[in-house]
């Protein structure tokens, strides 16, 4: 589907002893991981432990204090404005908030993304990618409401189609579940899941929702004092005697006996 072709040696992205602090508070200490092409990696973590940092972290919307960060083959924190807003477009970003603009249709709001590539669409291309876009999302029908006409789902949905417009290859989803009801948070994961399917992306999922991160994972990075405590795949860690690593676990075990 992607008609830029680009190649990366190695993995996708590399993190390396990053550290960030904000005064005295340390949020991020030397923490280092790896995602592989086609790889969806769950970063999980108590509220407040700083994963949503680790995301602006890495596309450089915060500067770190320490470490290195390769995206893409590229070396982000050396890169000059020009070159990082090149590799942002091969970057795809879910905010935890839908981030939709609400005096626009869900047709503008999906074009909206293609005004600043490089490849410039026509009107009738554009709605292709559109619809292509809602289709794989299955909210065609959508396309000339507005957002407020929408469920929380629905938009988290398009939020998701928005960002597959510049089909990007790899995606960072910041908490893709928050706000939503079980069923609806389910939906979304198995949602994640066709995306890397069907798009061959690799993803970096934040989240704190295990149903989620056991659903969408290949593996969880246990984000715990700014460090990467652990990290294995969801049946690894749900086996580890480690305290701090089994306190995740024990909620999620509570909730499927309910």
């Amino acid at each position: 589907m992607n008609t830029k072709q680009h190649t990366t040696e190695g993995p996708v992205l590399t993190v390396e002893n990053l550290s960030l602090s904000f005064g005295e508070k340390h949020v991020l200490q030397d923490f280092s991981l790896e995602v592989n092409q086609r790889e969806n990696v769950v970063v999980l973590g108590k509220s407040g432990s700083g994963k949503s940092v680790l995301i602006k972290c890495i596309v450089r919307l915060i500067e770190a204090n320490k470490g290195k960060i390769t995206v893409l083959g590229e070396d982000i924190c050396a890169l000059e404005r020009e070159k990082l807003d090149q590799l942002r477009r091969r970057i795809g970003f879910l905010f935890q908030s839908d981030a939709l603009y609400d005096s626009m249709t869900i047709r503008e709001n999906l074009s909206f993304p293609l005004r600043t590539d490089e490849e410039q669409k026509s009107p009738g291309e554009t709605e292709e990618l559109v619809m292509e876009a809602l289709k794989n999302v299955g909210l065609e029908k959508t396309v000339d409401q507005y957002p407020s006409e929408l469920s929380g789902g629905m938009k988290k949905r398009i939020s998701l189609a928005r960002t597959l417009m510049l089909k990007p290859e790899i995606i960072f989803y910041d908490e893709p579940t928050s706000g939503l009801d079980v069923v609806t948070g389910s939906e979304i994961s198995d949602l994640i899941v066709e995306i890397r399917e069907k798009y061959n992306t690799s993803a970096l999922i934040i989240s704190h929702d295990m149903h989620c991160a056991e659903t969408i994972s290949d593996r969880i990075a246990v984000l715990i004092d700014g460090k990467c405590h652990a990290i294995g795949t969801y049946e690894e860690l749900e086996k580890s005697e480690d305290e701090k690593v089994k306190q995740f676990f024990h909620q999620a075990h509570e909730n499927k006996r309910k």
